[in-house]
């Protein structure tokens, strides 16, 4: 019985994504004598001296801008906030304020997002007056027309345009409040958690336990920053907080938020208590669960698309239009006209959505660093206030006489 011949595949590196040759190779003398055909599979490759279409160079210069833009609005995204102290507060009503943001606004990633938007309507306007100036000028055959029109429409439909704007940004602010509020009860309900498990008596062999279970506890927000902003590295957060296996295990999980959960749990049931403590313990866990699904319905539900779609389309026709309704009046200064307009509702419009998404807005690793930082303190404390208090019982208990009665 004859033994199947060995398929060997030798590897090459393939530079060509067209040419699929097709060819005979023996490997060697003991093998078969029957060829083996080589089909290379066609690959897409881009190389620098190949002709674009005009095209896709058209649209490659067209992009520069946009792309430009977006890298840095989301590298402003992933920037970390920090919380505000006396002196952030003293800056920020300070009454050069006005100095300095006009001062900063080259930097600001809001501005800076609305450059493409703003170039394109303000070119837009631009074509506009000097296709009307040529018409005027009667450089142009007399059957192209003026483009001018009445401000009457302009006039209905401004209120509309500014309820759109105010609803929108009042949407999203929404959302911010309610990621505020999210993390606030995740951050006092760790506070909380972690003080009733100080306060569970000790027994014998629950230290190690209970020494785990508060690292547990702590690390619990900071998994839920990183589950929520993207560009988090939860295994360079928690590498001096969790053992090695613990974190090992929690990195491979699908839902790192409910692995720690799931962690807190199974330490709470080794501890040896009453079944009213433990109880009363797991509850706290509820907290953290309602953190859990508030954040994700935000992260994962936007405001309803088709109301951020009808606001951005309404912003784009009105500023494709403004140039032909304002000619009348305003002739060249049309152009201006239409960059402040542009840049003034655009730049509304562009606040709502960046605050639509409110965890990049939130300084929650300020936060996160100030639970741990507290409970750390709390733990370090304990042993020394649990001195000083008994030690004010014994004071007490001295100062009375045996039989119950104080001394003279």
């Amino acid at each position: 019985m004859k033994q199947p011949p060995n398929q060997i595949k030798p590897s090459f590196h393939i530079f060509s994504s067209k040419f699929t040759p097709k060819f005979s190779i023996n490997f060697h003398p003991l093998l078969p004598s029957k060829p083996y055909s080589l089909f290379f599979k066609p690959c897409s490759f881009h190389f620098p001296n190949s002709n674009p279409s005009p095209t896709q160079t058209l649209i490659s210069i067209l992009r520069t801008i946009p792309d430009w833009a977006d890298r840095v609005k989301e590298r402003g995204m992933q920037k970390n906030r920090t919380l505000y102290d006396q002196e952030k507060w003293v800056q920020h009503r300070s009454s050069l304020r006005h100095v300095r943001h006009l001062l900063s606004s080259l930097s600001s990633r809001v501005i800076l997002s609305l450059v493409p938007p703003v170039i394109a309507f303000t070119s837009f306007a631009a074509l506009i007056a000097t296709y009307n100036s040529l018409v005027l000028t009667d450089r142009l055959p007399e059957f192209f027309p003026l483009l001018r029109a009445s401000s009457l429409p302009y006039q209905l439909t401004a209120p509309a345009l500014a309820l759109l704007l105010v609803f929108r940004t009042e949407a999203s602010y929404s959302r911010f409040v309610e990621g505020k509020k999210a993390w606030t009860k995740v951050i006092s309900g760790t506070h909380d958690f972690a003080r009733q498990v100080m306060a569970v008596p000790e027994s014998p062999g629950d230290l190690p336990i209970k020494k785990a279970l508060l690292q547990y506890i702590m690390a619990f927000p900071i998994v839920l920053k990183c589950h929520v902003l993207y560009g988090s590295d939860v295994r360079r957060d928690l590498q001096h907080m969790l053992e090695v296996d613990d974190l090992a295990v929690l990195v491979n999980a699908n839902h790192r938020p409910r692995c720690i959960i799931e962690f807190i749990s199974q330490s709470l049931q080794l501890l040896k208590l009453e079944d009213s403590k433990r109880n009363n313990l797991e509850s706290k866990i509820t907290c953290f669960h309602e953190g859990i699904g508030v954040c994700e319905q935000l992260t994962g539900i936007p405001i309803p698309l088709s109301y951020t779609r009808l606001t951005s389309r309404f912003l784009v026709l009105w500023h494709l239009t403004l140039p032909i309704i304002l000619w009348d009046d305003c002739h060249w200064i049309v152009v201006p006209a239409t960059f402040i307009s542009a840049a003034s509702l655009f730049c509304i419009e562009e606040v709502g959505v960046l605050i639509e998404e409110p965890f990049p807005m939130l300084a929650l690793d300020d936060l996160c660093k100030n639970a741990n930082k507290d409970i750390q303190e709390a733990i370090a404390t304990e042993n020394l206030i649990q001195a000083q208090i008994a030690a004010k019982r014994n004071l007490h208990s001295k100062e009375h006489s045996p039989n119950g009665c104080p001394k003279s």
